[in-house]
């Protein structure tokens, strides 16, 4: 009997748990990057068209105020005891290692001030180039700072999902039994639906917020999304298969 040849193109790579673990990393740090991306476009595009009075100023509001959420409405939480202290502390070790550590804020400083009639070399070139955009540069810098705490702020935020999710998970084990024993229908198209919206939701939540071009007090992003969460994680529990 002949003996079958495998197609190299049928061939299943089975990925192993730290290959998914350092693609799940790797999925994280992109959307995160983009979100950062994402804001520093948005508030390019306000300094010129919706808020071009405030100009750099924007960002800088947008920096106070989200401190300020965590200094009047966060004062302790299971993370840390010193929830504001946390935030500035990761956003200014982010400026730290961003702007300082790779010596760009040298840079800048370099650039700037306008150079001497005599003076030649590169530094005069580079502030013509530069000085058009200073504004730019200066308002990506703080829009990242802003990105570093609403980024705290939402690790923060962790325990409210985790919380929601449990309650949610007993209350859909508890609807799965009563379905169970009661003879209702089983839906495996609601179970699927529902159990691939459950990471999305988290997704969306992180990228919503950190891309936001405005200051909101992150409990009417995290609450509502975070319900939205505890939903889908209930229906896919009560609506997983009767018998295992």
């Amino acid at each position: 009997m002949a003996e079958a040849v495998a197609d190299p193109r049928r061939r299943v790579v089975q990925e192993g748990l730290i290959s998914k673990s350092l693609t799940a990393i790797a999925k994280i740090i992109q959307w995160l990057l983009l979100s950062l991306l994402f804001s520093i476009i948005i508030e390019w595009a306000g300094m010129v068209l919706w808020w071009p009075d405030e100009g750099i100023n924007h960002s800088r509001t947008m920096l106070t105020n989200e401190i300020s959420y965590l200094d009047n409405d966060f004062r302790r939480s299971v993370v840390t005891s010193d929830p504001a202290q946390f935030a500035k502390r990761f956003a200014d070790n982010t400026y730290h290692y961003l702007f300082e550590v790779t010596r760009f804020v040298d840079f800048i400083h370099w650039v700037s001030p306008p150079p001497r009639q005599e003076e030649q070399g590169m530094r005069p070139t580079l502030h013509k180039i530069y000085r058009p955009v200073a504004e730019f540069v200066i308002a990506a810098m703080q829009v990242t700072q802003v990105f570093s705490v609403r980024l705290a702020i939402l690790s923060l935020a962790t325990p409210v999902f985790l919380l929601f999710s449990l309650v949610a998970l007993v209350d859909g084990l508890v609807q799965r039994d009563l379905r169970r024993w009661g003879g209702g229908r089983e839906s495996s198209f609601v179970y699927h639906y529902a159990k691939k919206a459950v990471l999305p939701l988290v997704v969306i939540t992180w990228v919503t917020y950190l891309a936001l071009p405005f200051s909101l007090h992150p409990t009417f992003i995290v609450i509502p999304f975070a319900a939205l969460f505890a939903f889908a994680v209930a229906v896919t529990a009560s609506t997983f298969k009767k018998y295992l």
